[in-house]
């Protein structure tokens, strides 16, 4: 149904984005959107109550 994991990057990246970093600068050998991970966890799973209500 939902690819969790996918969402969770796509808003790891959406909230580099938003701070004004492009999301694939590297960061630590790793890209930049992976620093914002924990955020977007939090995010998504505050928002699946809701999406499985639908």
């Amino acid at each position: 149904m939902y690819d969790v994991s996918k969402a969770i990057e796509a808003a790891a990246r959406a909230l580099c984005r938003l701070n004004n970093i492009p999301d694939n600068t590297q960061f630590e050998g790793r890209p930049m959107w992976m620093s914002y991970l924990p955020e977007a966890k939090a995010a998504v799973e505050a928002a699946m109550p809701f999406l499985m209500d639908g």
